[in-house]
C-alpha cells in the first residue's frame, strides 16, 4: 500500500469508519522537455481497491487530461505523459469513481462492471452488489471504448454455499471485499425497500463507537489488582502467550519482539478484555490499536488473530467478519492474516489439523471475503519459515489441500461454463 496513507474511497464522506478505504494516489514525475512524464506508482494498488484494472483508471486520466498513457503491467508502470499535478489526478480518479464505480442508488462501491450487447451495439453495465440495482454508464465517455475492447476478467467465483458479501457492519469493511483481479462493480438508480444508505449505516456505526465506553470498562477483571496464585498464573501465562504472537517474523522491527511492544500490549489487551457483544468489542480493539498507532500495520492482523480467536475459530469468524474487514487492506495483510491461522492451529491447537480444522478455517475466511483466491492458493503452494518452523508450515498446508482442491475444481467449472 501506499505509504503517503489510506483515504475514504468516497472522499466526501468524512468518517473515520466508513467502510470502504482505499490508498491516497501518489505520483511521480520523470524526464524532461518532451519526454516528461508522470508515473502512478501505486495505481495498481488504488485499483485494486476499486475493484478495477489499473488500465482503466490510467486511460480515463489521459481522456480527461488529452494525454497519451502507456502501461506495463508485468512490470507494474502506468504512465500518463505530461507533468501533472498529484492533487489533479486524485480529483480526476473522484470522478473516475463517480462515473464507473459508486452505485447511484446507495452510493456503495460493491460494484461489477458488465458489458452487455444490444443489437449491434454494446452498453456498459454497473451491476451492484449491495443494493442489487443496475444501471448504465454514460457511453458518451471515451474510456467506454477502451472498455469494451478490453473488458474486464470475470470475476472470481461467488462464495459457494456461504455468505460472501461485502463487509460486513459493525466496524466496517477496508474497501470492496478483497479485491477480485480485474472484477468490477456496479451502479444503480433507486434505493430498494429495505436497503440501508452506506450514509444511515456510517452513522449507526459512529452512534455505536460513541456508546462505548472507555478500555477499562470493556475488562472483565482487573487482573493487576489481584495478586492470588491463580491471576498471577494465568497473567504470566498470557503474557507468555502473547510474546511468543511476535515472534513469528511478522514484521520488520526486532524491537517488536519486546513483552512491552505495542502489538504485546494488544494481545494482552485483548485476551483481557473480551466481551460477549462481539460488535462492541470490534469497535474497541480497532480503537485500541489505533491507541497504539499499528491500526493499519499487517503484524497486528497476525496478533489479533491469535489473541481473538481459539479453537472454535470456525463459528467465532463471522461474529469478527467486520473486524477483519477493517483491518486486512491488502495483500501483505491477507498473508499475516494466513499466517496467524498457521500458528493458531500450528502451534496452538495442533488438533485441528487432524481433525479437517483447516479446510473449514480456509472457507470461512474466503465466505467472509478477507481472503482472495489467488493469495490463499500461493500460500498454500510455498511452505514457509516466517511464521512457524517448516514441519509444522508443511503439516498446515497438506491439511489445507481439500479447500485447495476445492477452489481449483470449482475454476475449472467456471471455465467450463
Amino acid at each position: 500500500m501506499a505509504s503517503a496513507g489510506i483515504v475514504n474511497i468516497r472522499r466526501d464522506v468524512d468518517d473515520k469508519f466508513y467502510r470502504y478505504r482505499m490508498p491516497l494516489l501518489t505520483t511521480k514525475i520523470e524526464g524532461k522537455g518532451n519526454g516528461i512524464k508522470t508515473v502512478i506508482p501505486n495505481m495498481s494498488d488504488v485499483a485494486r481497491a476499486l475493484s478495477r484494472p489499473p488500465t482503466y483508471t490510467t486511460k480515463f486520466f489521459g481522456c480527461e487530461l488529452g494525454a497519451q498513457t502507456s502501461f506495463d503491467e508485468r512490470n507494474d508502470r502506468y504512465i500518463v505523459n505530461g507533468a501533472h499535478d498529484a492533487n489533479r489526478l486524485r480529483e480526476l480518479l473522484d470522478i473516475f469513481i463517480d462515473k464507473f464505480v459508486l452505485c447511484k442508488a446507495c452510493k456503495n462501491p460493491e460494484t461489477e462492471l458488465v458489458i452487455l450487447k444490444v443489437g449491434r451495439s454494446e452498453d456498459i453495465i454497473r451491476d451492484c452488489k449491495a443494493c442489487g440495482e443496475r444501471t448504465g454508464v454514460d457511453m458518451r465517455h471515451k474510456l467506454t471504448t477502451f472498455i469494451v475492447k478490453n473488458p474486464p476478467v470475470k470475476s472470481k467465483k461467488s462464495k459457494k454455499g456461504g455468505a460472501g458479501g461485502g463487509a460486513a457492519d459493525g466496524v466496517g469493511g477496508n474497501g470492496v471485499s478483497p479485491v477480485h483481479n480485474g472484477g468490477e462493480h456496479a451502479e444503480g438508480e433507486g434505493t430498494p425497500d429495505g436497503a440501508e444508505s452506506d450514509d444511515e449505516l456510517s452513522r449507526r456505526i459512529k452512534a455505536e463507537a460513541a456508546e462505548l465506553n472507555d478500555d477499562a470498562a470493556l475488562a472483565k477483571e482487573d487482573w493487576s489488582a489481584d495478586t492470588s496464585p491463580e491471576a498471577v498464573r494465568a497473567r504470566q501465562a498470557l503474557e507468555a502467550g502473547v510474546a511468543s504472537l511476535v515472534l513469528g517474523g511478522a514484521d520488520d522491527d526486532a524491537s517488536d519482539e519486546d513483552v512491552n511492544s505495542p502489538y504485546s500490549q494488544l494481545g494482552r489487551w485483548i485476551g483481557e478484555n473480551k466481551d460477549d457483544d462481539t460488535k462492541a468489542f470490534s469497535i474497541a480493539v480497532y480503537k485500541k490499536a489505533g491507541e497504539l498507532g499499528i491500526e493499519k500495520k499487517h503484524k497486528t492482523v497476525f496478533v489479533v488473530v491469535q489473541a481473538l480467536f481459539d479453537a472454535d475459530i470456525v463459528a467465532q469468524i463471522p461474529k469478527y467478519t467486520a473486524l477483519l474487514a477493517k483491518m486486512v487492506t491488502s495483500e501483505k495483510h491477507q498473508k499475516a492474516l494466513l499466517g496467524g491461522v498457521e500458528r493458531l492451529v500450528g502451534i496452538s491447537h495442533p488438533e485441528m489439523i487432524a481433525n479437517a480444522g483447516v479446510p473449514k478455517i480456509l472457507m470461512a475466511l474466503y465466505q467472509a471475503d478477507v481472503l482472495d483466491e489467488e493469495v490463499i492458493t500461493q500460500w498454500g503452494t510455498h511452505v514457509s519459515k516466517k511464521y512457524v518452523d517448516k514441519d509444522t508450515s508443511k503439516r498446515v498446508r497438506k491439511a489445507s489441500e481439500p479447500f485447495l482442491k476445492w477452489l481449483e475444481e470449482a475454476d475449472d467449472d467456471e471455465e467450463d461454463e
